[in-house]
């Protein structure tokens, strides 16, 4: 079963389906675990709105946060899908995925804009009349922006220490390397993306 869902996609029903009648969420989720593609097509128009509503009500009115919860959340009933008899069940069963693939984009979140605040903290730049808060919403952006430039492994490692909040140790031993190496790595990509960050930053203020 393909787990990257498009949001942006049409919801229009299947042929010969009503969406306005509930499914058989016994027969639709027993296809479902069997990767029948038209099942996942018949839970997705009778769901995808639903679980949109209530990711917003979670997230309080953020749509950004919703929709990104709302991915995860389709990837993990993906993943994990079993059979259910009663509709109920399955659609609280639904709800703890949503809330638990929210709680996990809003930690996410946090450890990628915590790592942005320390980045911005120890970048030095002229601030020639602009605010603080202007400077470092563009410090954000081109850190966001060079961070995606960055080689697989280089990229990797900043998310595993950075965002998945990683030990030095653990991220050795996965790599089967010193945590001196892994440290002394993680201190080059480091000073690249502040040298990288501030040149652009320097030609932008000239151009």
């Amino acid at each position: 079963m393909e787990e990257n869902f498009q949001l942006s996609e049409s919801r229009s029903a299947p042929v010969g389906e009503n969406p306005r009648e509930p499914p058989d969420v016994g027969a639709l989720t027993r296809r479902m675990a069997e990767g029948d593609e038209m099942a996942w097509r018949i839970f997705y128009d009778a769901y995808f709105d639903r679980l949109w509503r209530y990711l917003l009500v979670v997230a309080a009115g953020n749509e950004d946060a919703a929709r990104e919860a709302l991915q995860g959340t389709l990837v993990r009933v993906a993943r994990h899908v079993k059979v259910f008899r009663d509709e109920n069940v399955f659609w609280s069963w639904l709800t703890v995925l949503a809330r638990s693939a929210f709680s996990d984009e809003t930690k996410k979140r946090r450890r990628y804009f915590s790592f942005l605040d320390r980045f911005t903290r120890h970048a030095s730049v002229e601030n020639d009349g602009v605010s603080d808060a202007e400077i470092e919403d563009r410090l954000k952006t081109l850190l966001e922006n060079q961070v995606a430039t960055l080689p697989p492994d280089e990229r990797e490692l900043i998310g595993q220490k950075y965002f998945a909040c990683r030990a030095v140790r653990e991220i050795a031993d996965d790599l089967q390397m010193t945590e001196k190496a892994v440290e002394s790595k993680l201190s080059r990509v480091r000073k690249k993306l502040k040298d990288a960050v501030l040149a652009k930053l320097k030609n932008e203020r000239q151009s």
